[in-house]
This record gives C-alpha cells, structure tokens and sequence, in this order.
C-alpha cells in the first residue's frame, strides 16, 4: 500500500498515518473513550503509542465500546513522526500496555484511511455460558444463563431485526446518535457444547444497541416471550418496552470489514 506523506510547515517533519488492531479484555476498564477521572483503554494505547514514538500520540478507534466490553478486532489509527519498524511498532507498545491489552498487527496506511469513517461493517459477538452453574474462570469474560436457552426461538426473533429498520426501541434512552435507522445485514445465533453466541453485523451500532439485542432474545429463548416480541419491540420504537439490557461481560467487538485496498488480519475467535 502507498504511503501518503505531508509536512508540517515549520519543521518538515514527515506525518505517516498507522493502522492497528488492538486486542482487549475489557472488564478493568470504563470503556475505550478516555475517562477524566477512570481508566480507558484509549490512555493506555495513547501512552504506549507515545514512548515507542517519543512524541504525543492521539489515535482513532473503529468503534467506541462500552464499560466492561471486550474487543477481538478494534481497529484504530493514529498519525505519527517517528521513523520506527512494524514489528517495533507492535512489541515495543506491547511491552508498555497493560496484560489484558494488547497490539495484534500494524500496518502504514495512506492518510485517506480512518478507522471509523472507512468502516464498511462492524462485527460484535455476545457469548453466553448456558448451564445451571456460574462460571469461575470466564467470570467477567462471558454472560451467564441458567435458564437453558432455546437458540431455535432466538434466532427466529433474531430475524425480525434483519435488514435497515429505526432501533429506538434497541438503544440505549442517553444514546446520541443523530438517527436511529441502522442496517443489521447479518444476525446468527448458534450453540457450542454449553454456550450459545449471538453474532451480529451492521454498518454501526447505536449505544447499547447490542446489548439490548442480546437481552431480548435471551428472553426469548428461555421462553417468558414469542419470537415475535422482538419484532413488537422494533415496530414500538420504545425504549422503555424493550426489555432487560444484557450484562457487558459477554460483548465482544470481533471485526471491523473496510473497503479495498485495507484489507487487515482478521482475529480469531476465542475456542468456546
């Protein structure tokens, strides 16, 4: 890919727009955006980002995840001076993040790239351990469900949100997105051994909107309503009759699809 390359007009020091894909657990942390008073996963990269260059770092993110949310594939962009490698760019601002952050790949873009602006697609799953007992290794890593969970029924409520429709009833009531019409082109839900996992895609995502998914189809799926409460909810354009928000724990930004010629690695999955 070519680089595009400006200059300040002082010191002619060259400007080179870098991509990255960031990795995190986010349980330990008040979201990505940064925090005055709380942590964020947007401070750490900023100030890991900064010693590997040895200047000021700002960076963009594909998409702004929530407190507690978790990220497979966020992808982020920032504009930097220094003359450095790739692979110093990925280990030496691993070796200044936090253990439940980390830099999976980088790549030189031309400043014609913005990783929320050129995103095509986002991708979030939710993963839910479905047994009667909580879980203590995942704890704060997946949602739990005692009740079991019929996945037939979720994904039969799951279809009535297809396509481009207005999510007021599925965001959250503080959301500030100008409009609430969103396009879901992809919603699946299927059962590994004792989790069930909700995938879906959409051009973007309103606050909470996922979440708000996930919470109904569980109730759904444990049989307190039909499949087609999800469809009453959408046409409702309601917030306050759409049910229970479901828990951070189990959300997960997993990719981010943008147009040619920035074609990224693609993170895997986690094996539950």
């Amino acid at each position: 890919m070519v680089l595009s390359i400006t200059h300040f007009a002082t010191n002619f020091h060259r400007i080179m727009r870098i991509a990255l894909g960031i990795e995190y657990a986010g349980n330990n942390f008040f979201g990505w955006q940064i925090q005055p008073h709380a942590p964020s996963v947007q401070a750490c990269v900023e100030a890991a980002l900064s010693k590997v260059a040895n200047h000021c770092v700002k960076v963009v993110c594909a998409g702004r995840t929530d407190t507690g949310v978790h990220a497979l594939g966020q992808v982020i962009h920032a504009d930097v001076t220094a003359q450095r490698s790739i692979r110093s760019w990925i280990f030496g601002t691993n070796a200044n993040l936090p253990e439940d952050v980390s830099v999976l790949w980088a790549q030189m873009v031309d400043d014609n790239f913005h990783a929320r602006f050129s995103a095509q697609l986002r991708h979030y799953r939710y993963i839910i351990l479905n047994r009667p007992t909580r879980p203590a290794l995942l704890s704060k890593r997946v949602a739990w469900e005692y009740r079991p969970l019929n996945i037939e029924h979720m994904q039969a409520g799951g279809n009535y949100l297809l396509g481009t429709h207005d999510f007021s009833s599925y965001r959250a009531t503080a959301c500030q997105a100008k409009t609430p019409v969103r396009t879901i082109s992809r919603l699946k839900v299927y059962r590994v051994n004792e989790y069930v996992i909700i995938e879906i895609s959409a051009n973007a995502f309103l606050h909470h909107m996922v979440r708000n998914i996930a919470g109904v189809l569980m109730t759904i799926g444990y049989g307190e309503q039909t499949a087609e409460w999800a469809r009453t909810i959408l046409e409702a354009r309601n917030r306050t009759l759409g049910g229970v928000t479901a828990p951070a724990d189990g959300l997960y930004l997993s990719a981010v699809d943008y147009p040619e010629p920035y074609v990224f690695p693609k993170a895997n999955p986690p094996l539950y």
